[in-house]
């Protein structure tokens, strides 16, 4: 276990120095240091940066002899992921004078709330809080949203932290691979932990831990196995965090592995080019030289062939005379480009404009074809468009009272609505349950789950594509109207079916977004 926690720790600050050569990694910040110089207790407080400024916290450090035991309390911290969907976590970090960053562990938050006891070594510490893309990293990264400062009169020799290293905002980012099962905010009943380590894993594979630290990151990918298996079995939240928080660890120590042997390539291919370059010009010296010995015997003779030059000077005035007629005929022929350029330019022009022209003609096209869809589906089911797509409803009379069975009436329309769909090619549909608010939130979110789940499975049976289907259950939670009537709660009672794609001018990728 020791052997394996100073590997790690190698790896790690490998992978510091790597990022701070880099010169695009070289983002770096101050931060003040807790003296440790005396033993007892003392209060400190956490305050916001620009990044967050409504957050807050604060802190106690128990000095004891060669370590310190911190107690820190955060609130009014927003979701990490409002950063992007890369960043999943917080985590508190203690910085040491020379630099050197120190992952005290992950701050869970609970309603923008959370505390963390933690224990360091270091005498003298900075304390920053970071937004993260997982609990196991080893580097923090340029989202400081928090950082330790003192309450009057309660911390003794305050000091300047020498500047330190953080990750820039990029490096997590999801340009070269896409972030999976981003969105975990719909069951909030799944572990955070779990979202955590498919983000370690990613993050991984974008470092090239696949080709440099295959072994690790196949370990880190069977934890995950594990973790999702357990989640999918319904085993104890504790069995799914365990598995998910080893397949996050291994994931750090295979990019760590994957960074550190790319630098060393990227260092060994430098010297070669070095030597190589070195080389080439002890050969071109050498050259130079030779040429200047050359030079020198053919001015010699020269001098001594005056005579035999004097003959050929005539012979040089009608290679001048050549050269100017071939300088003439350039010129002709650069004219002549010129032309052709300028031909080819308004060729290109013409051509840009008649792109434009098909690009306006295939959005009228989607236009014309979206209308079209909605008053199919119009015709069967109250449709409405939106930004979103087409959306059309299914009321709850369409189902058995308080069941998900599929009344005749429903299923006759579902069979049309799928002869609609199956007519369109490239379109997605996303179905959502949605129920009033008689009855437990757990027992309407069921209800309504079921309910979407039914509608899938019937237009499926009906032909439409299975991976162009999704269904949600949402609950109470989108009212329509209020609950507080029974018209009101009939209304809220419905199934939606989104219809999307790209045909009808709404990417699958842009409902995503403004989901």
């Amino acid at each position: 276990m020791k052997k394996s926690v100073v590997i790690l720790l190698a790896l790690a600050f490998a992978c510091a120095s790597l990022l701070a050569q880099a010169p695009e990694a070289k983002v770096s910040r101050k931060a003040k240091a807790i003296s440790m110089t005396h033993t007892g207790s003392s209060k400190f407080d956490m305050r916001a940066t620009d990044l967050m400024a409504r957050a807050g916290g604060e802190g106690k450090v128990e000095r004891k002899t060669g370590r310190a035991e911190l107690e820190v309390k955060v609130s009014g911290l927003d979701a990490a992921t409002s950063f992007g969907l890369e960043y999943l976590t917080y985590v508190l970090w203690a910085i040491s004078p020379q630099g050197r960053a120190v992952n005290l562990g992950e701050l869970v938050l609970e309603k923008g709330m959370g505390k963390l006891k933690a224990t360091t070594e270091l005498q003298k510490f900075g304390l920053v809080v970071t937004a993260e893309p997982y609990f196991a990293v080893t580097q923090p990264s340029n989202l400081v949203v928090l950082e330790n400062a003192a309450k009057p009169g309660a911390l003794e020799g305050e000091e300047i932290v020498s500047t330190y290293e953080l990750i820039p905002r990029g490096a997590y980012s999801s340009a070269n691979q896409k972030i999976e099962n981003a969105i975990f905010g719909i069951d909030p009943r799944t572990p955070l932990a779990l979202f955590e380590a498919r983000n370690a894993i990613r993050i991984a594979r974008a470092s090239k831990a696949e080709t440099y630290a295959a072994a690790v990151l196949a370990k880190a990918e069977q934890s995950l196995q594990k973790a999702e298996a357990a989640y999918r079995d319904k085993q104890a939240k504790t069995t799914v965090e365990t598995f998910a928080r080893e397949a996050a660890q291994n994931s750090e120590d295979a990019r760590l592995m994957s960074v550190k042997q790319q630098e060393e390539e990227r260092l060994a291919k430098e010297s070669l080019e070095r030597e190589a370059k070195a080389r080439a010009q002890a050969e071109e010296e050498a050259a130079r030289r030779k040429q200047a010995e050359e030079d020198r015997t053919r001015a010699e003779e020269a001098m001594a062939e005056a005579k035999r030059m004097r003959e050929e000077a005539e012979l040089a005035a009608q290679q001048a005379a050549a050269a100017k007629a071939e300088a003439e005929a350039a010129r002709a022929e650069a004219l002549q480009q010129k032309e052709l350029l300028a031909v080819e330019a308004d060729k290109a022009r013409k051509s840009a404009e008649e792109s434009e022209r098909l690009r306006q003609e295939a959005e009228k096209d989607k236009s014309e074809l979206r209308a079209r869809l909605l008053n199919q589906l119009n015709s069967i089911l109250e449709t409405r468009d939106s930004a979103r797509g087409l959306i059309a409803n299914m009321g709850d009379v369409l189902f058995e009272t308080g069941k998900f069975n599929l009344r005749p009436e429903a299923r006759e329309r579902l069979a049309k609505v799928s002869g609609i769909l199956l007519a369109y090619s490239g379109l997605k549909v996303a179905i959502e349950g949605h129920t009033d608010s008689v009855g437990t939130e757990d027992y309407n979110l069921q209800l309504s789950k079921q309910r979407a789940d039914a509608v899938r499975e019937y237009l499926v049976k009906e032909g439409v594509q299975e991976e162009v289907i999704t269904a949600i259950g949402l609950g109470m939670s989108q009212p329509i109207a209020g609950n507080e009537t029974a018209d009101g709660r009939k209304k809220n009672r419905r199934v939606e079916l989104v219809v999307s794609g790209e045909a009808i001018g709404v990417a699958a990728k842009d409902q995503e977004r403004m989901n």
